[in-house]
């Protein structure tokens, strides 16, 4: 369900307003509105953003420098102005370290150049140069060098290119030679190589720095950043708000939940800040704080993946909850695979921290619609019980949802197929319900007359003449209930489907007429369609049963065919494995996609869902410390 709001005007002296803030978000319950053209971004609060955004990259720099069993020490107490000093060290170190990477590369890039010339000494050379022996050290494609160029000597060749020297001097002159002269590092690289060593030890203990480094600050990192979002959260409160007599007023307004309006009072009176509260009207943009039971509460994400309902209609979480369970379990089909879900999650469960198990838990309660939906028709593994001639399964085999049970009790209907009908005509005529409930709600009980009167109309006309059809013998004065029904809900349908329209007589006559003949074939058109999309319901849950069924019998078949004692039943259990590893991933994807579509559309569609809603997001401190 949605908690019921109330809006909040505050009227505050500008000398007292930070202050009044200040306590504002220690109380922490009021939703403060933003301007209807969104807030204007000051140089102020764009530098508090980009200061977020370089933390937060810091965090997750930090977050990489740690293994699995690295748990980051406890938070230190540091100011402000400490923890920024430490998230910008944490900078400085990967700027040196990534300074020291790109001279190592570059180091890398000259050895291999120098390496080709083997170990030598520059000082050498330069001897031979003063003493009028002049070594230069070329290079040329490997087709042009030719071994007769007087002085030249080749060094190494990687099959394109010829790398050689020339040695001339006053009496040896050299031969003139098309080759590129190669200039040479101050060092060969055996130095390079060295020198390298050298920095990559210096790498790896500032490698082992910074980890250490994150393991130390990482709590201190996260306490810095939600200070920074304290301090934009304030200053979007500040900036939300609007200035009144030349400044010297401000006003602000926002959405405090019911059950918190005492505590936020105690505050105001208090501090003597007037303002003034109402109910919030339907055309307001009132956030969303839902409040749900237990069960009801795992299903939010769910709801969320579409949109938040608007403060004018209904939650919608408590009522897809027990039907999108069930969709699960019914599209998956399989006991098996509910019990392995199951226990998959209570083994995860363990390992999770609190905060994050509702999500296990949810998984674990779709894990149980699959094993109810298995017992219900009797797959397990793919393997069908009706047809296992196990002693203990004989008292209740005959029970189980399948065609051999109850295909001719059906008229040689599929018994899953028919479930899957009633389950989504349940549905349907449950959406429209709660679309009935909102209208009454938001307007009043004379316009959800007409909308009601569908589904009553619509139900009687089921059991009138849907039920004898089946068999079923139904007394003549609770025919003649049906049959009033009937005409009643016909003539709201027809002549009150726009109550406001009685106010023009004639016009409003015409008005109603053409609003039932046109919700007369948005029913019949709608109808049809939505119910046959619960077919799927069926479908997945036996295609993926006839999968498991191909595997169990493709695992056996190969294993029979090998004839080594042993290795016979390892190529049965590896194919088993993989086999229904496959199905089962392949049967969770359609067991969660189909379901979301069911309730978003045909359930949203025939519920009239609007959403749009946006959040409660309460203007609240997060950090410890300012």
């Amino acid at each position: 369900m949605i908690s019921r709001m109330t809006r909040y005007d505050f009227l505050v002296f500008h000398a007292e307003y930070n202050d009044f803030l200040q306590k504002l978000r220690n109380v922490g319950v009021l939703d403060v509105t933003q301007p209807e053209e969104g807030i204007k971004e000051t140089d102020e609060l764009l530098q508090k953003m980009q200061l977020k955004s370089a933390i937060t990259s810091t965090i997750e720099h930090a977050k990489a420098q740690l293994d699995k069993t690295d748990k980051p020490a406890a938070r230190k107490q540091k100011s402000f102005e400490e923890a920024l000093a430490l998230v910008r060290e944490f900078g400085k170190k990967e700027t040196e370290i990534a300074t020291l990477k790109g001279e190592i590369n570059t180091l890398k890039a000259l050895s291999a150049q120098m390496s080709v010339w083997g170990a030598f000494s520059p000082e050498r050379i330069e001897a031979l140069a003063e003493n009028g022996v002049k070594v230069e050290f070329r290079s040329c494609p490997i087709a042009r060098f030719n071994p007769e160029w007087n002085g030249a000597f080749e060094i190494f060749n990687n099959g394109a290119t010829t790398f050689f020297v020339r040695v001339s001097t006053s009496t040896i002159a050299a031969d003139e030679m098309e080759a590129d002269t190669v200039q040479l590092a101050d060092r060969d690289y055996l130095h390079i190589n060295a020198e390298i060593a050298e920095k990559e030890n210096e790498l790896t203990r500032l490698e082992t720095e910074l980890k250490q480094f994150a393991i130390d600050n990482l709590e201190n990192f996260d306490e810095v950043l939600l200070q920074v979002n304290d301090r934009i959260n304030f200053e979007n409160v500040l900036l939300s708000t609007t200035h009144a007599a030349d400044d010297t007023v401000m006003l602000l307004e926002g959405y405090c939940p019911d059950e918190n309006q005492e505590e936020l009072r105690a505050m105001l009176d208090a501090e003597g800040v007037y303002y003034e509260s109402h109910k919030p009207a339907l055309t307001d943009d009132v956030p969303i704080k839902l409040k749900n039971n237990a069960f009801s509460r795992l299903f939010e994400p769910i709801m969320k993946l579409y949109s938040m309902p608007n403060y004018s209609e209904l939650d919608p979480t408590p009522f897809i909850a027990p039907f999108f369970m069930l969709f699960f379990g019914l599209c998956l089909g399989d006991g098996a695979y509910g019990i392995l879900i199951m226990l998959v999650c209570a083994f995860m469960m363990r390992k999770t921290p609190k905060e994050k198990r509702d999500m296990l838990r949810l998984v674990m309660c779709l894990g149980a619609a699959a094993l109810f939906a298995g017992i219900l028709t009797g797959s397990f593994f793919g393997v069908a019980l009706e047809n296992m001639t196990w002693p203990w399964l004989a008292e209740i085999k005959h029970y189980f949802l399948t065609d051999a049970n109850f295909k001719a009790k059906l008229g040689g209907y599929s018994p899953m197929m028919v479930v899957a009908i009633v389950i989504g005509l349940v549905q349907i005529f449950f959406g429209m319900a709660v679309n009935g409930a909102k209208i009454i709600k938001q307007h009043g009980v004379k316009y959800a007359l007409a909308p009601i009167a569908w589904i009553t109309g619509l139900l009687g006309t089921g059991a009138c003449f849907g039920l004898p059809m089946l068999g079923v013998v139904i007394p003549t004065e609770l025919n003649y209930f049906f049959y009033g029904l009937i005409g009643v809900s016909i003539l709201l349908i027809v002549f009150y489907n726009s109550p406001d329209g009685y106010k023009k007589p004639l016009g409003g006559f015409f008005k109603n007429i053409g609003g039932a003949l046109w919700d007369t074939y948005n029913m019949a058109t709608g109808l049809l369609g939505d119910t046959l999309s619960y077919i799927r319901l069926f479908a997945l849950g036996l295609t993926g049963s006839i999968l498991g069924s191909v595997f169990n019998q493709l695992a056996f078949h190969f294993g029979d065919m090998v004839s080594v004692p042993g290795l016979n039943w390892l190529v049965t259990f590896i194919i088993l494995i993989i086999g229904h590893l496959l199905n089962m991933f392949l049967s969770v994807i359609g067991a969660f996609v189909h379901p979301l579509r069911l309730t978003f559309v045909e359930f949203y569609k025939n519920s009239h869902f609007e959403g749009g809603g946006k959040a409660y997001d309460p203007f609240h401190k997060l950090s410890v410390e300012k």
